[in-house]
C-alpha cells in the first residue's frame, strides 16, 4: 500500500442535448485536439451544480442549469495513473452568449449527433464522454437530491 495520499480528482460534465445533437467542445490537451462535453474541476466553495454552470458557460458560452444526475462515474487514466470521479448533469440550456471568450485551450463548442459522436471516438478525451451520452440515451436520470451539500 502506498504512504503517499490518494487525492481522486473531482469533475464535472454537462451532458446537453438539444434536437438529436449534443454540446461538445473541441479543446486542446498536450499536443493534440481533443472531443469532451462541456466539464472541469470542482473549485473550492461551490456547489457540484454550480460547478457544472460555470464550466458550461466557460467552455461552450452556453448558461447552463443542471436538473438531473446522469451519472457518478470513477475512471483511472492509465498514462497518469491519475483517479477522476465524475458527476455528470443534464438540464436546460440557454442561447449561446456570442462574443464570449472561451477558455483557454478551448478551440469551439459544436453540436454533434451520436453517429459524429461516435466517428470521433479515437479523440474522445476519454472514455467517459461516450459512456456518458450512452447512459443519457439510456434513460439514466436521478434527482440532484441525491447529492447532499452538507455545511
Amino acid at each position: 500500500m502506498s504512504s503517499r495520499p490518494w487525492n481522486p480528482a473531482v469533475t464535472v460534465a454537462a451532458v446537453i442535448e438539444r434536437d438529436g445533437r449534443f454540446l461538445v467542445i473541441e479543446e486542446v490537451d498536450g499536443d493534440q485536439t481533443v472531443f469532451n462535453q462541456p466539464a472541469g474541476h470542482w473549485e473550492p466553495g461551490e456547489s457540484l451544480i454550480e460547478a457544472c454552470s460555470r464550466e458550461t458557460l466557460e467552455e461552450a458560452a452556453h448558461p447552463f442549469i443542471p436538473t438531473r444526475l446522469v451519472g457518478i462515474y470513477h475512471w483511472l487514466h492509465p498514462e497518469m495513473g491519475k483517479t477522476f470521479l465524475r458527476f455528470a448533469f443534464s438540464g436546460q440550456v440557454g442561447a449561446e452568449e456570442i462574443g464570449r471568450v472561451l477558455d483557454e485551450g478551448i478551440v469551439r463548442a459544436l453540436w454533434l449527433t451520436v453517429d459524429e459522436l461516435r466517428v470521433l471516438r479515437p479523440r474522445h478525451r476519454s472514455p467517459l464522454v461516450m459512456r456518458c451520452v450512452d447512459d443519457y440515451l439510456a434513460g439514466r436520470s436521478y434527482p440532484l437530491e441525491l447529492i447532499a451539500h452538507v455545511g
